[in-house]
């Protein structure tokens, strides 16, 4: 099988051809039919997230289906289709696990960082970790489901049922969760690198009723707001948008050192709380959720030897989301 491995931080992703994986008891043995790419995966080729297996096959938004089953396996069908997301196992028995919050445990390990992803022609993962995709999404469109859309579906719980929620970076999971917070009855500001117009006019068609720079503050306030850009520096900028009692989430995995602030801004019963990682009740809660809305996705598409490409444009910035295409449209790699 064809792979696009990750050897030496800074480095290029190499395409190799590799034996195909057997899947061990409790894992599938998937065809990849494509692979969402996102900025977690930057901060893994950038050396922001520490030891990564290497060398590692990145990507952590696998549409698959279902070519075998390893022992103990039940309720999976072979051509089914499934969906990975970033979180691939977890211990089972620790506090975290045992109370609902598996999203923090200790032991986790990670699609795309601890355990090969989807940059592949197949792949295998663990079946507790892996969810049928909803009927009505092409392979294409899917993909952003898995990260995109379930970080965004958490970060967007953990905002609480502000009305007025803002969002700072608008893309891939600002896009998908801007029309979940509109379908919820909310209004959505955006918030863009200053001057980005274009950002601005993706924003407005998403269904955002605002949008601007991320200097700037929208009349009214806001009850809420996202952080998806990984820039520390926006902190105190939206914890002076937010109203009291309002929260700031910040939806990312890595983020730039947050400036000191004066305590004022925070004062008044504001809230600033992290996102980590996702629970399998996000998955199956946000990929039930997402027909009914129904959510739609903007993807720039790319083969997968050009997953270098697909990785560069992403850093450029693109209107959605980036995904490899692995299968092409005969049904082969």
């Amino acid at each position: 099988m064809r792979a696009m491995i990750f050897e030496e931080t800074g480095q290029p992703l190499r395409l190799v051809e590799r034996d195909l994986p057997s899947p061990g008891p409790g894992q599938l043995l998937l065809k990849v039919h494509a692979c969402g790419i996102c900025r977690t995966d930057l901060h893994i080729l950038d050396g922001e997230l520490d030891d990564p297996k290497l060398p590692l096959v990145l990507g952590h938004q696998v549409v698959a289906s279902v070519c075998a089953v390893g022992a103990g396996v039940s309720g999976f069908r072979t051509g089914g289709r499934v969906g990975v997301p970033w979180l691939g196992s977890t211990c089972g028995s620790c506090g975290y696990c045992r109370d609902g919050r598996e999203n923090l445990c200790d032991h986790g390990r990670f699609t795309g960082y601890h355990i090969d992803g989807g940059l592949a022609d197949f792949t295998v993962a663990d079946h507790r970790f892996c969810f049928p995709i909803p009927d009505g999404y092409p392979d294409l469109q899917a993909a952003p489901l898995l990260c995109a859309g379930l970080i965004g579906y958490r970060s967007l719980a953990m905002a609480g049922p502000g009305k007025r929620l803002g969002i700072y970076g608008f893309g891939a999971a600002a896009h998908i969760v801007t029309q979940v917070a509109r379908w919820q009855g909310r209004e959505v500001f955006a918030f863009t690198r200053p001057g980005d117009r274009e950002g601005q006019r993706f924003a407005l068609e998403m269904g955002a009723s605002w949008a601007g720079g991320t200097g700037e503050i929208p009349p009214g306030g806001l009850d809420a707001a996202i952080i998806f850009a990984p820039a520390g520096e926006l902190v105190p900028l939206a914890l002076e948008a937010v109203a009291k009692g309002g929260v700031v989430v910040l939806g990312g995995i890595h983020m730039s050192d947050i400036p000191s602030f004066p305590y004022h801004i925070i004062w008044g019963e504001r809230v600033l709380r992290s996102v980590a990682n996702l629970t399998r009740r996000d998955a199956t809660g946000f990929l039930a959720l997402a027909p009914q809305v129904p959510v739609r996705t903007e993807v720039t598409v790319f083969p997968l030897e050009e997953a270098n490409e697909a990785l560069a444009a992403l850093r450029a910035g693109v209107k959605g989301a980036v995904v490899v295409k692995v299968l092409d449209s005969s049904g082969h790699h």
